[in-house]
């Protein structure tokens, strides 16, 4: 049954991504050689097998905040956004319709495709710096304008989990983003669902940005960075 519900999720993931692909043109966002293009802390950040690189360190680590490495003069508004990711320790994330609150840290606060070393949170999407989680991995969430949540489950967390997620090994992020309904796929399955209308604390644009985490020592990697404008 588990099996049948992931295979569904990922049939309907397939079909949108190959739509798009037959009509629109995917642009690259990093050059798999350089950081040009993003503003960061180069002290966590770098490039390493042709992969942007975030990393902490047991002699340098991120203590009371988290740092982000954010693409430059980039505000997108509906899109796909599709790359792959692989993490060893501690927790990240893919920022989108994000802002920057502190150019000096490079901290940014907004909806975020979470990615996370543990079985816990990979898929989500949290709000970072706002309202914390807004789709636990497997719900389909519609909030209020007033706040208000209506959750629809539509899978179990740990199954997907279990037969989606490659722990420590390469995985395929898409996440889509059109008018306030807001998606994340991981290796082609659905593993969130957003529809906010609280438009007071959401976001109709916003900067893109990848996450180093406060914490424990931990590396992630990112690569074939891309974006499908939907507008």
């Amino acid at each position: 049954m588990r099996t049948m519900i992931a295979a569904g999720l990922l049939i309907s993931a397939f079909s949108l991504t190959t739509q798009a692909e037959e009509t629109e043109q995917w642009v690259k966002l990093f050059d798999g050689q350089t950081l040009e293009g993003w503003n960061h802390d180069d002290s966590y950040w770098s490039v390493q097998d042709e992969a942007i690189t975030g990393q902490t360190t047991p002699d340098h680590l991120l203590m009371g905040y988290n740092t982000f490495c954010v693409l430059k003069d980039r505000e997108p508004a509906n899109f796909q956004l599709r790359l792959k990711y692989k993490i060893v320790g501690g927790n990240s994330g893919v920022q989108y319709r994000s802002r920057v609150i502190d150019e000096k840290k490079w901290i940014v606060g907004g909806y975020q495709a979470d990615i996370d070393s543990s079985p816990t949170y990979t898929g989500i999407n949290y709000d970072e710096r706002g309202r914390g989680i807004l789709a636990k991995r497997g719900e389909s969430v519609t909030i209020a304008a007033d706040g208000t949540k209506s959750t629809i489950p539509f899978a179990g967390a740990t199954s997907l989990q279990e037969l989606v997620v490659e722990q420590e090994d390469w995985n395929d992020y898409l996440i889509v983003a059109r008018g306030n309904h807001l998606q994340h796929f991981v290796n082609g399955v659905l593993m969130s669902e957003v529809i906010d209308h609280e438009t007071e604390k959401g976001a109709s644009k916003g900067v893109i940005a990848l996450q180093a985490h406060a914490g424990p020592a931990m590396t992630v990697q990112f690569k074939d960075i891309e974006l499908l404008n939907l507008d």
